[in-house]
């Protein structure tokens, strides 16, 4: 890692975690919640934590697109080699609730591709972090993806929401299946083996899963989409088929497990 990159990735850590303090100044308090969609909740916290970030790192690297669940999307973004990939808070929902299973997610992508990502549990103090071809960080250490071979008895996080209706159910009884929130969480855990393995069968938006997808992979493991391709961020509609992210021990396990239940969305599902 050039000495740029280092300490521009020790100074998205110290944003990350700046916005993390804000973020829990709102925390089991008082705060305003407003529905941008059906199910799809966004509070002062949300948007404080995004005024922060966009400030911190707009300043680091100014030349960079961005590209945020709080700001209103431009196609200016399109045409830079860097673009700054966030979300202010994944998992609003139990952020809400007051259930400490969610979390900051900022990546830099350049020319489609995560190159450096920090992903922050501000509750639990979880601090998770990588940069392209140095490896992967849990407060501070360096670690790698689990080493189970065999998808039975292994540990999968699934989404609150997907459980709920059912998704999993069919994996239930020969796995360990772990209600989670924040697909960010989620997908910062598998590189830190904490989990096996996630997955989410429907649409996710590129802020959901770009710092994750990094962190993953520089600790050995798989992220791909649904229908195990590589994802490349920063497209004009930011939304990707899924995820499925795994140790890569399991990885063709889990593809073969998901292909009865039409892993593959339509693309219909994927506009806006």
């Amino acid at each position: 890692m050039d000495v740029i990159v280092k300490e521009l990735l020790e100074q998205t850590i110290e944003a990350t975690k700046a916005a993390g303090e804000v973020v829990m100044g709102f925390y089991r308090s008082s705060f305003d919640v407003t529905d941008k969609s059906p199910d799809n909740p966004v509070t002062d916290a949300d948007f404080a934590s995004d005024t922060l970030l966009k400030e911190k790192l707009r300043a680091l690297l100014p030349e960079a697109g961005w590209l945020s669940e709080e700001t209103a999307d431009s196609p200016e973004r399109l045409d830079k080699e860097f673009l700054w990939c966030v979300d202010p808070i994944d998992g609003t929902k139990e952020f809400i609730m007051g259930i400490p299973e969610f979390s900051i997610a900022v990546a830099l992508v350049q020319h489609g591709k995560p190159v450096l990502a920090v992903i922050y549990n501000p509750d639990t103090r979880e601090l998770y972090h990588a940069a392209q071809g140095e490896g992967f960080y849990f407060n501070g250490q360096r670690m790698t993806v689990s080493d189970r071979a065999e998808l039975a008895g292994s540990s999968i996080d699934a989404s609150r929401s997907e459980r709920k209706r059912g998704e999993f159910a069919p994996f239930e009884a020969q796995m360990t299946v772990r209600t989670m929130g924040s697909v960010a969480y989620k997908l910062a855990r598998v590189a830190a083996g904490q989990c096996d393995a996630t997955w989410s069968r429907g649409p996710k938006w590129e802020w959901d899963v770009c710092a994750g997808v990094l962190l993953v992979q520089e600790a050995g493991g798989v992220a791909v989409d649904l229908s195990n391709r590589p994802i490349t961020f920063n497209q004009p509609h930011p939304k990707v088929n899924g995820i499925i992210a795994d140790n890569g021990h399991l990885h063709t396990q889990i593809v073969d497990a998901l292909a009865p239940f039409g892993a593959a969305r339509k693309e219909k599902e994927l506009s806006y």
